[in-house]
């Protein structure tokens, strides 16, 4: 990812996207993540077979009346690997026919996860691609999941400033905020006037990965689906935050020994793929999300067919659905091809009326 023109804001400091951008490539070349925390498909199985389902009923849709043709199936940061192998494990098992036309496509820039996912995955015996970026996935119909991506891409922060005179921006100096005195306001905020001491995010970053798949998307058939934690619509607050050891701590201090994230904007997300002119639906709350797709009915099959974790199996489904907890905060967002290039694919499961982002009912 390249690092933004304007890194400095004199005596030092650094701009908190490129702060934030470089402890995070320390952060995952060097120390194990899910010591840190744990991610929704580590939790549970349901989480990761429900959305192998997800990919089986869109693959299909992308592929009908193409019986000789292949898919693609990409992940952006797959971590260890384990929803690749849950989506896997369902393809082979509900769509064996999608599943033998498939090649796994994973992005991911640290050799040491690279490893691990290549450990994890060799049993399904499906070609495997690592790319360190979206452009080098080759060209054909794709369905691509993200979860809990977007959320560690670098953002920046503005402070309203305190004359009312415009916006600052957050640099970082010697583990604290330091705001910078000269600063041109980017597009994100324009026409939006602060009030004193106002914090506002932007992630150009985010928005832009979320472009690049919706222009993809608009040149050859898929289907993209980003889950992640943040807000429904633009809001203003600072969500910086970091985790080590389950705990949280500064963000600023001992980069790359804490993982860093920030909520996602997804109105912005939406914003920049209808840009492009994709189908974007949702953001729907992910505990929606997993309902529609079945969650509470797979978590009754596995009780019956292991009594003896059924509370197990509760608590995690609780967890991930329950509106106190990853239910509301988590989101998700569908990108399909324009019906030109998709013509079987109306619209993604999951997303209950199926009224793409902006329109009406």
């Amino acid at each position: 990812m390249p690092l933004p023109e304007t890194q400095s804001g004199g005596d030092g400091a650094e701009r908190l996207d490129v702060f934030m951008a470089r402890a995070n490539a320390a952060y995952y070349a060097r120390r194990d993540p899910f010591a840190d925390f744990i991610t929704a498909p580590e939790i549970s199985q349901i989480f990761g077979e429900l959305l192998g389902a997800w990919c089986a009923v869109t693959g299909r849709g992308l592929l009908k009346g193409n019986a000789g043709g292949d898919l693609l199936l990409a992940e952006a940061g797959p971590g260890r690997g384990t929803l690749m192998v849950d989506m896997l494990r369902v393809l082979s098992r509900v769509a064996p026919d999608l599943f033998a036309r498939l090649s796994v496509h994973l992005i991911e820039n640290s050799p040491r996860l690279r490893e691990v996912q290549k450990a994890s995955l060799k049993r399904f015996g499906v070609p495997v691609t690592w790319h360190e970026t979206l452009a080098s996935i080759p060209r054909g119909p794709m369905v691509l999941v993200a979860n809990e991506f977007l959320d560690a891409l670098p953002i920046r922060q503005f402070v309203g400033a305190e004359t009312g005179a415009g916006w600052r921006e957050h640099f970082v100096r010697d583990g604290a905020f330091v705001l910078s005195d000269a600063v041109v306001s980017p597009p994100e905020l324009a026409g939006r006037v602060p009030e004193p001491g106002e914090i506002a995010e932007i992630c150009p970053a985010a928005c832009g990965f979320v472009q690049d798949v919706s222009r993809r998307l608009c040149d050859a058939p898929g289907a993209a689906l980003f889950v992640d934690y943040g807000t429904a619509t633009t809001a203003s607050g600072d969500t910086l935050q970091a985790l080590r050891d389950g705990q949280p701590v500064s963000p600023l201090v001992e980069p790359g020994t804490a993982d860093l994230t920030a909520h996602v904007d997804f109105e912005a997300a939406a914003g920049a793929a209808m840009a492009t002119g994709v189908r974007c639906f949702g953001p729907v709350e992910q505990g929606a999300l997993l309902i529609a797709l079945g969650a509470v009915e797979r978590a009754r099959a596995l009780c019956a067919a292991a009594p003896d974790q059924a509370n197990t199996i509760r608590t995690a489904l609780d967890r991930l659905i329950g509106p106190e907890r990853m239910g509301r905060l988590f989101r998700a967002l569908a990108l399909l091809s324009p019906a030109r290039l998709a013509p079987d694919l109306v619209a993604p499961p999951g997303f209950p009326d199926g009224t793409p982002y902006g329109e009406k009912p």
